[in-house]
């Protein structure tokens, strides 16, 4: 199995966990994307504990513990008074109860140290400016042709191209995904635009509204407040994360909401604030077909609303390359790698999908840490996908 040709389409996080993941258990790996070079989004992201386990077993460790943010303490806040309704503690407790620290990361940090790892095992690894267009497989091999016209044979193709994967599509038909009546903005504000004596207490909190809903963390040692903000709202439904907003149209979506809010959405730079619409699919089945399956966004795309996509990606890779190690063949290693996975993914998937009711019902008034069934209290924060049967 050491000779397996792997192929990985899409550089994105999960792409890349999984190309480090494989070659630090000796296989090589090639990852294909189609930018023209390699880059994440503007924004922050959380890594529970879980991912952590998953991102340490690759020896990614010590840059997390450089890079990443620990709040001390996490809290859910009432969208119109502000006031704590949930205060949970952070900082040492995660690592003392599940056994791997609870982060907050930029988006672009941690892609930036994934990139870095995989070159620096294989400088020829990472391919870009290859959009996929199609594939081809026989009980051997997999034949895989690009846009630019360029075409590779592999073993095995993984595809790691996100909710409108172009694989997916290849192997279970065309479904575009599905509108969920959400709009979101994100946003990255510098700590300095800030008015003096403003204070981000604590350093991560979510907000729970009436149609709409908040997330607030700081990232870069402080220095920068991430942002994600929902509203039930019809009339726009473009899936991209690089369209640009007015900050002014964010303050009016939030027009009823606590100044504490409106302050540091008002001090958003012009230049990162954007906004998209949530899509969401329905979990497959089945994700592998013969020499091909997914990970990530193109197996399960998660709603926001629990915070567990980049983690479930990051889980998905490292469980697959050590399905490829303890596997004989590719058919094994696949089917031990979504056996291990797709219940899983599936009931996240689920409860991504509840936990928007829970944050957005209206239910602000009488929130208590009763209602708060937040990914924590799903047990998902127990898992280890470095130890986790495969």
């Amino acid at each position: 199995m050491q000779n397996t040709r792997i192929i990985l389409i899409g550089a994105g996080i999960g792409g890349l966990t999984a190309g480090l993941a494989l070659q630090r258990r000796g296989f090589k790996v090639s990852v294909y994307e189609q930018a023209a070079q390699l880059g994440e989004v503007g924004a922050g992201l959380t890594l529970s504990p879980n991912a952590t386990h998953a991102l340490e077993a690759i020896g990614l460790g010590p840059d997390l513990a450089k890079l990443a943010s620990r709040p001390a303490r996490q809290a859910v806040l009432h969208y119109r008074t502000g006031d704590v309704l949930v205060d949970q503690e952070r900082g040492d407790l995660p690592k003392k109860q599940y056994g791997a620290d609870y982060y907050q990361i930029h988006r672009a940090d941690l892609h930036d140290m994934l990139a870095r790892a995989v070159q620096a095992n294989d400088p020829t690894a990472i391919h870009l400016g290859h959009t996929f267009l199609g594939l081809t497989q026989n009980s051997d091999t997999v034949d895989v042709v690009f846009k630019n016209g360029a075409r590779v044979t592999g073993d095995v193709v993984i595809g790691c191209d996100g909710i409108k994967s172009e694989v997916r599509a290849q192997l279970w038909g065309r479904v575009p995904p599905r509108f969920t009546g959400n709009i979101a903005w994100r946003g990255l504000v510098p700590m300095y635009r800030l008015p003096p004596g403003f204070k981000i207490e604590p350093a991560s909190a979510a907000a729970v509204g009436h149609k709409h809903s908040m997330a607030r963390y700081l990232i870069r040692n402080g220095t920068m407040l991430n942002y994600v903000a929902f509203a039930e709202k019809s009339g726009w439904e473009t899936e991209s994360w690089s369209v640009r907003s007015e900050v002014s149209e964010l303050l009016e979506e939030f027009d009823d909401w606590h100044p504490s809010f409106k302050t540091f959405l008002a001090a958003t730079p012009k230049d990162l604030c954007f906004k998209w619409a949530i899509h969401d699919r329905d979990p497959l089945p089945q994700w592998t077909k013969g020499r091909v399956s997914l990970l990530g966004d193109a197996a399960h795309p998660m709603l926001p609303f629990l915070g567990m996509g980049a983690a479930t990606g990051i889980e998905d890779a490292v469980v697959l390359a050590r399905a490829f190690q303890q596997a004989k063949s590719v058919a094994e290693a696949l089917l031990r790698y979504e056996n291990a996975r797709r219940e899983r993914t599936t009931f996240i998937q689920m409860a991504s999908r509840a936990a928007q009711e829970r944050l957005q019902g209206g239910k602000a008034d009488g929130y208590t840490k009763k209602e708060h069934k937040n990914e924590e209290f799903l047990g998902l924060f127990s898992y280890n996908p470095a130890t986790v049967a495969v």
